[in-house]
């Protein structure tokens, strides 16, 4: 895939994935950034269950890619959600 096909899928994956956990967008760039790291690690969770992880822009690999950013998300609010800052 082209950097731009990563961009664009990473920033619908992404912000699909911030409204599930949290009903809010985290930005346009965290966004992006979420949707591509959540298309690596979903392609990876995919991969360890036997199924193919991203494959293209297709709706395969938005799914993919959605839930690793949910994934993401989920452990991001886990560990850093706790905390208070004074």
């Amino acid at each position: 895939m082209s950097l731009l096909a990563w961009i664009v899928l990473g920033l619908v994956a992404g912000f699909i994935g911030s409204k599930v956990v949290n009903n809010t967008g985290q930005g346009l760039l965290v966004d992006i950034l979420l949707g591509v790291v959540g298309a690596v690690v979903g392609g990876f969770l995919f991969n360890q269950f036997g199924q193919p992880g991203v494959s293209g822009v297709n709706l395969y690999s938005l799914l993919v890619a959605v839930v690793g950013a949910v994934v993401l998300l989920w452990l991001y609010h886990a560990l850093m959600g706790r905390r208070r800052i004074l």
